[in-house]
């Protein structure tokens, strides 16, 4: 990939600029490739964000706008490479009949859907050989250029079609695939076998290659019925946030059925961890963070705090697990909304001070909200969307009063006001 030094100044001189007035007003010299030199600075900019490390390394080459709006964020792509160390020193510390035992001396790494290779460049350092498999070559000629600035000399890259590749190998200590979510017309798709490749068709000939499995899907699937869909390979099932955004769902494939898999709640630091039994309940596994619960249950209007389980929680549905490791009170089983009377540290979810709890009746309205003219409504197992809601309050949206309209254990429809905690 060749790339003129006046191309490269001029990505250094203007990036911090808007793209498209840059498109309509910047001279275009016959040395610099201008469309070659907007796409990296748009990249570039998307980086800075999403990808602050490699914002920060010089020469790198940045993607087409679809890849990189795809690519794993820094930080999900590090909890990857985490997870994959974990997962390497279990079976090191395995008995010597471990599938993984006999290539331990040289671990490795077959990632089988390559794309940009973020997940691919952090999780490569885990292991003493990484393989990026690709099969477009646009993709492939980038990460050939973007790995030795990384680090990441040693890294084989292969332009071929991922089940071909597969095909071709004996064994490996980890799979990586993360399946394109888009069909030939470039629509979006969610259901596994319909996505490239397809993971449940390849199951039985990658575990037979290799004792661990990672797969990224989209956080949109049920994880319910996913994990079914394997039929017992699933060993651990990790819902991936940041920011309170789902952004990965990651299974881990391990021979041998698994009844019950542990589940991995992340949203940022906070972290929550449960076995899953066939029936859907939750079994404690030990949790740094779990406090005691000694205290009892409370009503709402008794209580102090009230407190919004973070996006993995709620895509994992394990209210009864909050409930048992943390000294708060659902307001009710389908309010997804705890409260307490003291103050519940590391909650794993957002926090608030209540400062009054009413009814839907006018007059208890009108106290409530007295001089209010702008709040942030959220409103759960409640029979009015946050428009309506906001009309019928007549309040604009912002401000530091936050307002959950919910419905409590008696049936009863109220809104509760608070402020951060």
């Amino acid at each position: 990939m060749e790339i003129t030094e006046q191309t490269w100044a001029f990505i250094a001189e203007h990036r911090h600029e808007d793209v498209r007035e840059l498109a309509l007003h910047a001279k275009r010299g016959a040395e610099v490739d201008l469309p070659f030199a907007l796409e990296q600075i748009s990249g570039w900019q998307r980086a800075q964000v999403k990808l602050p490390d490699w914002a920060a390394r010089d020469g790198l080459i940045f993607p087409p706008q679809v890849p990189m709006e795809q690519c794993s964020s820094q930080f999900t792509a590090q909890y990857k490479a985490k997870l994959a160390a974990r997962l390497l020193a279990e079976e090191e510390a395995a008995p010597a009949s471990s599938a993984l035992s006999s290539a331990l001396s040289r671990t490795s790494l077959v990632d089988l859907t390559g794309g940009f290779g973020v997940d691919f460049s952090y999780m490569a350092r885990v292991f003493d050989q990484a393989t990026y498999v690709e099969r477009q070559p646009n993709l492939c000629e980038i990460a050939r250029h973007n790995f030795p600035l990384l680090g990441l000399e040693s890294a084989q890259v292969i332009n071929d079609d991922s089940t071909e590749v597969l095909s071709r190998i004996e064994s490996a200590s980890m799979f990586f695939l993360d399946p394109a979510r888009r069909d030939s017309h470039g629509s979006r798709t969610y259901a596994i076998a319909d996505c490239t490749p397809d993971v449940l068709a390849l199951q039985s000939q990658l575990l037979s290659k290799a004792p661990l499995v990672m797969v990224k899907l989209s956080p949109m699937l049920d994880w319910h019925k996913t994990v079914d869909d394997f039929a017992g390979s699933v060993h651990e099932v990790h819902i991936v946030s940041t920011g309170n955004e789902c952004k990965d769902l990651l299974l881990v494939l391990k021979r041998g059925i698994c009844d019950e898999p542990r589940m991995v709640c992340v949203n940022d630091g906070q972290v929550l961890e449960y076995h899953v039994a066939d029936n859907g309940d939750a079994a404690m596994i030990p949790n740094d963070s779990a406090q005691s619960t000694g205290t009892g249950e409370i009503d709402v209007d008794d209580a102090q705090y009230l407190y919004e389980p973070n996006v993995s929680i709620m895509k994992a549905g394990c209210f009864d697990v909050i409930a048992q490791r943390f000294p708060a009170t659902m307001i009710a089983p389908n309010s997804h909304l705890f409260v307490s009377e003291q103050r519940v540290a590391d909650f794993p979810g957002r926090s608030f001070a209540i400062t009054s709890v009413a009814s839907m009746n006018k007059k208890e309205l009108k106290s409530s909200l007295a001089g209010l003219t702008h709040a942030n409504i959220t409103v759960r197992n409640f029979p009015m969307p946050v428009n309506t809601l906001r009309k019928k309050l007549k309040l604009k949206d912002g401000g530091n009063t936050y307002l959950f309209a919910t419905t409590d254990k008696t049936g009863r429809h109220i809104l509760i006001s608070a402020a951060k905690a």
